[in-house]
């Protein structure tokens, strides 16, 4: 049995990176993938601009260790990046003591197929790798 997923979309707002009391570095970041929007009979169709109408959908994603720091330090918003990792799914209690449920996309692997915005005047982006 498998367990795979495997995304291509861009990263839709900059990545948190932090490091648990065990020292674990833990970076996650949203990814958003696109479809054709589709009407009631399930053809697509276009906008009001004449393009094909999309439907968006953001992925959470989460990276440990290595892939954590390089992820934190090398990827932000806008970049087009390729995940691949495995669904995981969790449960806890909130504060009010509901019974909550997430899913989320566990890295193993993620590509850079861009390099990130390079905005402005922290630019991590300068001395990423280069890209084929």
């Amino acid at each position: 049995m498998t367990n795979i997923a495997i995304l291509t979309g861009r990263i839709a707002r900059e990545p948190d990176t932090r490091e648990t009391k065990g020292g674990t570095n833990v970076t996650g970041i949203t990814v958003v993938t696109d479809r054709p929007a589709r009407d009631k009979d399930g053809k697509t169709y276009k906008d009001e601009n004449g393009y094909t109408a999309k439907e968006s959908e953001f992925h959470r994603v989460t990276c440990f260790n290595g892939l954590a720091k390089t992820v934190g330090q090398y990827c932000s918003k806008g970049q087009l990046v390729s995940v691949q990792g495995r669904i995981h799914y969790t449960q806890w209690e909130d504060k009010d003591g509901v019974t909550r449920y997430g899913t989320e996309i566990l890295a193993d692997k993620v590509d850079f197929l861009s390099r990130g915005n390079g905005s402005g005047e922290n630019d991590d982006n300068k001395d990423a790798p280069e890209i084929d």
